[in-house]
């Protein structure tokens, strides 16, 4: 195997699916809020899943690939729906009960750290120096952010808890992200894993929402079953193959720099779609996060194992 060229974001085959997935993910933020507006949070976050598990399904069997798995990579697929598919949006959307949504976009922005720690620890995956200052830089830009969002929508709640569990959500997310990047994933086609631990979250989904939250609560706004929909096909179906292929391709720190363009895209829809006003601080911010996301993906890219 040739080495990637040391810019490998310029390539369009990273370029588009790091983009798409940034867009369509920062379109998520603003569809969730309706989501946990009169229906349990666990629920519609089972809802969503179980949306997304058979489109999946469908999506393998249109590209033709094999839905039979080895025993390890069931077991990775289940550990994947815990942490990816439960985990994470369970943390995160109990977050939003104590931060702002901005609040929360941000810290889970901050990704890329835990992702590269647990790529070196785990998959041997070097971290560059220039990939470290690029971080410093980025992780300034979200601090400024993070100022702004406190000054602009003052924090409510135990804002110490909804940190926590943000934070927890990101750790959850970032376990997954590294994992089905090792031997065990790379065995199997990444739609079929996927497909996999999508049933496996949803069914560990719908047990939490009954015991958290008892009997399923169905809506009858169509408002509502549009945004899970959205969230289900786009966010969901169509984002991971594309997302969890660039933490194969880019190594999983730089992939997850995504979410530092996910941030700044959220923000312009609220722009335009909430009437969010942008202040020097969060001009600034954005800048600095941006800048640092440039300099952390223009770092050399290490070898990373070709996919069977």
């Amino acid at each position: 195997m040739t080495q990637s060229p040391p810019h490998a974001l310029l390539r369009p085959g990273i370029a588009v699916p790091f983009v798409l997935t940034a867009i369509i993910w920062g379109s998520t933020w603003y569809v969730i809020r309706g989501q946990i507006d009169g229906v349990p949070a666990q629920w519609s976050i089972a809802y969503r899943f179980a949306i997304a598990a058979p489109a999946m399904f469908a999506l393998a069997l249109l590209m033709k690939k094999p839905l039979a798995m080895p025993g390890r990579a069931h077991g990775l697929a289940l550990a994947m729906g815990l942490f990816q598919f439960c985990g994470n949006y369970t943390f995160v959307y109990a977050s939003e009960a104590h931060l702002t949504s901005g609040v929360v976009a941000l810290l889970v922005g901050m990704m890329f750290v835990p992702n590269a720690l647990l790529a070196r620890a785990l998959l041997g995956q070097a971290v560059t120096a220039r990939f470290l200052f690029g971080s410093m830089i980025a992780l300034a830009g979200i601090g400024v952010l993070l100022v702004n969002e406190a000054r602009v929508a003052p924090l409510g709640g135990n804002v110490a808890l909804g940190t926590a569990l943000a934070l927890g959500g990101m750790l959850s997310a970032s376990i997954a992200n590294v994992v089905q990047a090792g031997p065990a994933g790379r065995d199997v086609p990444l739609v079929s894993l996927l497909a996999w631990a999508i049933l496996y979250g949803t069914g560990i989904d719908v047990a939490a929402a009954w015991l958290v939250a008892g009997p399923p609560v169905v809506p009858t706004e169509p408002a509502y079953w549009l945004g899970t929909v959205w969230l289900a096909i786009a966010g969901t179906v169509v984002t991971f193959p594309l997302y969890y292929q660039l933490v194969r391709e880019l190594g999983a720190g730089r992939a997850a720099y995504n979410g530092v363009l996910v941030v700044v895209i959220a923000m312009a829809i609220s722009t335009v779609l909430e009437g969010y006003r942008w202040s020097a601080l969060a001009i600034a911010g954005a800048l600095l996060a941006t800048l640092g996301m440039i300099v952390a993906l223009r770092a050399r890219q290490v070898p990373v194992p070709p996919q069977e």
